[in-house]
């Protein structure tokens, strides 16, 4: 009975002590504004070449321009098979006090060959002065001697 009674006592104490921390974060608190947006990429390391079915690390270095963005991920988009553009895309807080930082950041990402046929790259990195999208160009060869034996 007492071994009852004193796991008990400490189940409460456990719940006394963490109720604080499952309340901090209310329905009243003020929700945090953020607007996503595309950042600038200034640099990439590509292969100089692909082999079918293999996966390479592809760096990425981009622009982060204030201490209040945050890096979300990259978005691919398909324009053909083998025609990938890349965007880094960040979110930045709104109604916050932010310092412009200007600062160059790298994140990886994989890309796995699957076709055969050469891949082109283009990398968002900004506008030109009449609002269109200015790009990084990357055009990378299938080394057609991996292309001979299928993997499974």
């Amino acid at each position: 009975m007492k071994k009852m009674t004193l796991k008990s006592v400490l189940v409460w104490v456990v719940v006394i002590w963490m109720a604080p921390v499952m309340n901090s974060c209310s329905l009243e608190d003020e929700p945090v504004a953020f607007h996503f947006l595309n950042l600038r990429i200034v640099n990439v390391e590509m292969p100089e070449s692909f082999d079918i079915y293999q996966s390479y690390p592809i760096k990425v270095t981009y622009i982060k321009p204030s201490n209040c963005t945050y890096f979300e991920g990259f978005d691919f988009t398909k324009d053909q098979p083998t025609t990938i553009s890349v965007v880094a895309v960040g979110s930045a807080l709104d109604n916050a006090s932010c310092a412009p930082v200007e600062a160059e950041v790298v994140e990886y990402f994989t890309f796995t060959c699957n076709y055969h046929d050469a891949y082109t790259f283009r990398f968002w990195t900004g506008e030109d002065g009449d609002g269109n999208a200015q790009f990084l160009e990357y055009d990378v060869p299938v080394n057609p001697s991996a292309n001979m034996g299928i993997k499974y």
